[in-house]
Order: C-alpha cells, then structure tokens, then sequence
C-alpha cells in the first residue's frame, strides 16, 4: 500500500500517550508531536478537529488491562471523540465543508480511511443545533444517559430518579429526560452553582450539594418515599448511601465511578449491597457503545426537545490543544461546569 503524499503546509500537532499514569495524569504522560497532513486517497474524508469531548471515561482507557475497550496504546494518538469539518474529500457521501462527528482523536487533523469511516461512527451533523450540542446532548454523554435511564432504568411517571454528577454531562441529560417522563428528580453535584443551575435551570425538584450538606441527610428530605432508580456517575460513598435509602424493585445504573478513577489503591465496592437482595433490587452497568445501532432514533428525540426548548445543553469549552493533559484534570476535581469540551479550532 502507497503511503498518502502530503498536503503541502498543512502540519498535524497531536498527543500521544508517552506512559500509563498512576494516580492522576501529568503533563509527563503525554508526547506532544507532528506530522504531515496526508491527501485523502480514493473513498478516504481529512477533518478538521474543532472540538474534541472530554469525558471520565478516557481515564479507564490509558490504564493497562481488560475493558470494554481496549485501551489506549503506548506511543498511540489519545483516543477521543469529537465534531470537525470536512477540509478535502475523495467520497461522494462527505462534501468538503460538511460538519461531522466521529472518532477524531487529540489531534488537529484526521484522515478517516474509506474502510474506517463506519467504524469511526462518522456522521453529518447540523451545525444549527450547536455544534458542541453534538458531543453533549446530542453526543456519546447523551446517548449514555438516554439509553442508561431508559432501557435499564425503565423510568414510571411519579417515580423518584436520583442522579449523581448532575450538571455535568451525562447528569443532565439524564434529570432532563426523566422530569420529560413525569418523574421526580434528585439531583447530587459540587457546589451551590452547580445545584442552583440544575434545579433553576434544568427543572430538577431539588439537588443535594455534596461539598457543604449531608448528603444522607439530603436524600431523607428531598427522597421521603425512597430512591426508585438511581443513575451512579460517582461510585464510592455516594453509591453506598443511595443503596440505603432505595425501594422494593429499584433499578441503580452504574455509568461511572469517576471517585475511583486515580485510586492507587483498589477500587472501593459498595458495603451496602446487601439491600438490593432485600429489596429485591437490580444493579446494572451501561456501556454505550451497546446501543450504537439505535443511536438515530435517541438523537431525534433529544433533537427535538431542543428545538423546542424544554431540554437545555451546556457545555464547559476550553481553547487549546496544548491545554489537554490540564484540561482532562478538570474533570476529577469537579471544576467543569457542564459537558467539557477541549476547542482545537475556531469554527
């Protein structure tokens, strides 16, 4: 195979993982390189990163061992989604100047080849939606919460949903979508900010501040009938104390355990399961990619409740490529405010 010719003056800056970290990544985890931007050859799309998503998740693929994804390799470009525009194309189904989403990785340019562009989950996307709707609502941390919260949730009107991480992006997706189906919802999240927005703004009936209140005080006041579904984000001490307040038959979601993620120590299970054998709970993981094939349908839904304006999408977006190994650290101290976005380039 031919090794594509270069686009002359145009240079590719990406961030490749130099080391598996232990605890929290530094700056030292990462190789900053360049290389040649590559012409597409027949059938093959070259993008222009814009915004790149930054979720938790991306924490348990620079880590060495089995997943439900293999994880990143030593000296690979860093592995993320993100939103781009088509800058020159060699197939008929992208034009240059198209917006898509796919699988762009930390880089400022990315020559997706004919054979990778299903696997790459590459799709147009409309622009007058907000392009970073599309890595938040719209995105990987929307499709989470909707298939999270529906298809394992499986939500009833009038039942109490308790999300933890609720303003940031799976969070708030999924408190949005179950006040939509007539629930009431309980949010946990860091801050007085953070809480006033969720229940001001996003319409949740009440949000418990984990860094000033009581969080088992919180949930007997604002849950006094008792968790029915509880949507896990967090792990660790929350996930225990919502395990004591749940009903007969409550479902508990596990997406993420983002307290656990830079534990040098192992990962801290809950002590309190033995109440899902007294209520006769169930406790189940999401791992999104599982829904790929339905993805469509999750989209126009959630499309339409922003047209409409009763769900709302907010993003935490930082500029800079080089900003990336700090930028990701934001996540883990709970400074993002919303679904974090890293902008490579200007639109």
């Amino acid at each position: 195979m031919s090794t594509p010719a270069p686009i002359a003056g145009l240079v590719n800056h990406q961030i490749r993982l130099a080391s598996r970290p232990v605890g929290l990544p530094t700056r030292a985890n990462w190789n900053f390189t360049t290389e040649a931007v590559a012409e597409p050859g027949p059938g093959d799309v070259l993008i222009k990163t814009l915004y790149l998503s930054l979720d938790p998740a991306r924490r348990g693929w620079i880590n060495e061992g089995k997943s439900y994804i293999p994880p990143v390799e030593i000296g690979a470009v860093m592995r993320a989604g993100g939103v781009g525009q088509v800058v020159a194309s060699q197939n008929p189904a992208f034009a240059v100047g198209d917006y898509v989403n796919a699988g762009l990785d930390v880089q400022e340019y990315c020559l997706v080849p004919q054979d990778q562009i299903k696997r790459s989950g590459m799709f147009k996307i409309d622009p007058r939606l907000g392009l970073t709707s599309w890595l938040n609502v719209l995105g990987m941390p929307g499709m989470t919460g909707y298939f999270g919260l529906l298809d394992v949730g499986q939500p009833k009107a009038g039942e109490t949903v308790v999300v933890s991480g609720a303003a940031g992006a799976v969070g708030q997706t999924v408190g949005q979508i179950a006040k939509l189906k007539g629930c009431r919802v309980v949010g946990i999240a860091g801050g007085k900010a953070k809480c006033d927005w969720v229940v001001n703004e996003l319409g949740f009936d009440a949000c418990i501040d984990y860094k000033s209140g009581d969080i088992k005080a919180g949930l007997k006041e604002h849950c006094p009938k008792g968790v029915d579904i509880y949507f896990d984000n967090v792990g660790g001490e929350i996930l225990d104390l919502v395990l004591t307040k749940i009903t007969r038959g409550a479902r508990i979601i596990i997406c993420g355990a983002i307290s656990q993620y830079n534990n040098t120590t192992p990962v801290k299970g809950p002590a309190n399961y033995l109440s899902l054998l007294v209520n006769r709970a169930r406790m189940e993981g999401i791992v999104v990619f599982d829904y790929a094939d339905r993805y469509p349908v999750a989209v126009a839904e959630m499309a339409g409740y922003l047209k409409a304006g009763t769900m709302k999408s907010r993003e935490d977006v930082v500029v800079g490529l080089n900003t990336f190994p700090e930028t990701l650290l934001k996540l883990f101290n709970g400074e993002n405010f919303g679904k974090l976005v890293l902008q490579v380039a200007a639109p």
